[in-house]
């Protein structure tokens, strides 16, 4: 039997999204995962993650963004599973702010539909939200709520129809370009293929992946809260509530979502500490929740109530906070995708068309550029 012609390393919402896109391609993948996934050690877990279109990080998301929704409707229909529920979407903040300037900049470049609502309409649009009377909310139609773990299923359920081989709970040990291609190891055994792709998440910065690549990588600890409404729950109900973004504070926000029946989520986006994936703090504290609470009791005063859930996610940042999707610049068949600095689920099925592309073509008809490893050479 040949073997494989592609190794994806890594198995989260990237590797996944890869190991279908190539298995519906007729090639022939092996994939590695250290856990099982979907599982909560990493980063692709919650029950939701926001998807939305006037990106405040930058216009250059945007034609990602819009290739990722076709690609989310894709897998819906291959999988017959819903993943993605528009809710509709608010960025709300000071109007001058990072938030709220950076999505109208983006929505103008891109033509994208859009309004832009003083405090009071956002008040009297969206009852349930409490925004300070200088703040004002642009609202984007398209913006809503995946379900990452049915969507890591997914893809990995269809890469395995289509013929994929996926070794769950073995870790790769060590990777060697060899000739034209690469030699992968795990405890199980060594593998040869044309191609490898790395998409381990904050695994990436063990030195048996990225080496030297991997050292301004930084894995940080964040929260997810679930609060039971404390009155009027049922403003916050997925049909009248949209997924929100605050800058609460200049440059800092958080971000909630609607009740889907497991309450009211809340995060802080960044602010956490810095760790490990080996060595990381997972039970949550009490100052987790103090420090989620007040922002909570503060914009959102009516969904405060009591805390039903709270879980540790990981974040794996980049210097700048923009993604890594780039050809290993020593060695050309080696393909390096998922440091996405807290925002980078929801393009994961575009992410994963551009690693198959990368892998069987040598190209992507996306603008790589931004997110070269490059730019952060000294």
């Amino acid at each position: 039997m040949p073997g494989p012609e592609v190794i994806v390393v890594g198995l989260g919402a990237m590797g996944s999204a890869a190991a279908w896109q190539l298995a519906r391609r007729g090639r022939r993948v092996l994939g590695f995962d250290r856990f099982s996934p979907p599982h909560t050690l990493g980063s692709s877990h919650g029950r939701s993650r926001i998807i939305r279109e006037a990106y405040f990080e930058h216009p250059s998301y945007v034609p990602l963004i819009r290739r990722a929704y076709e690609g989310w409707a894709e897998l819906e229909r291959e999988s017959g599973r819903r993943l993605l529920r528009q809710t509709g979407g608010l960025m709300a903040g000071p109007e001058g702010g990072v938030l709220v300037a950076g999505a109208r900049r983006s929505a103008l470049a891109h033509g994208l539909p859009h309004e832009v609502l003083d405090a009071a309409e956002i008040r009297r649009r969206f009852p349930g939200l409490a925004p300070p009377a200088e703040f004002v909310g642009l609202v984007e139609p398209r913006a809503g709520m995946l379900d990452p773990e049915a969507s890591v299923e997914s893809a990995l359920a269809l890469a395995r129809r289509r013929g994929a081989e996926l070794r769950m709970d073995e870790p790769v040990t060590s990777w060697r370009a060899d000739g034209d291609g690469v030699a992968v190891t795990s405890p199980a055994g060594r593998w040869r293929a044309d191609r490898l792709i790395l998409s381990a998440g904050p695994w990436m910065k063990a030195p048996e992946l990225l080496g030297p690549l991997g050292r301004r990588l930084q894995v940080e600890r964040q929260l997810f809260h679930w609060f039971e409404p404390a009155r009027t729950p049922e403003l916050f109900r997925a049909d009248r509530c949209p997924v929100t973004i605050w800058e609460h504070a200049p440059g800092r926000v958080f971000a909630t979502q609607p009740d889907a029946g497991d309450g009211v989520k809340a995060g802080i986006h960044h602010d956490g500490e810095l760790t490990d994936p080996e060595r990381v703090r997972r039970e949550p504290t009490a100052d987790d929740e103090r420090a989620m609470r007040r922002l909570m009791e503060t914009y959102m005063p009516a969904a405060a109530g009591p805390l039903r859930e709270a879980r540790v996610c990981l974040y794996t940042n980049t210097p700048d906070h923009h993604f890594v999707i780039d050809v290993h610049p020593g060695h050309p068949q080696v393909m390096i995708a998922s440091p996405c600095s807290g925002h980078g689920f929801k393009f994961a099925v575009v992410v994963g068309e551009i690693l198959a592309d990368l892998a069987t073509q040598g190209r992507s008809r996306f603008d790589l550029a931004p997110f070269a490893l490059s730019r952060f050479e000294a």
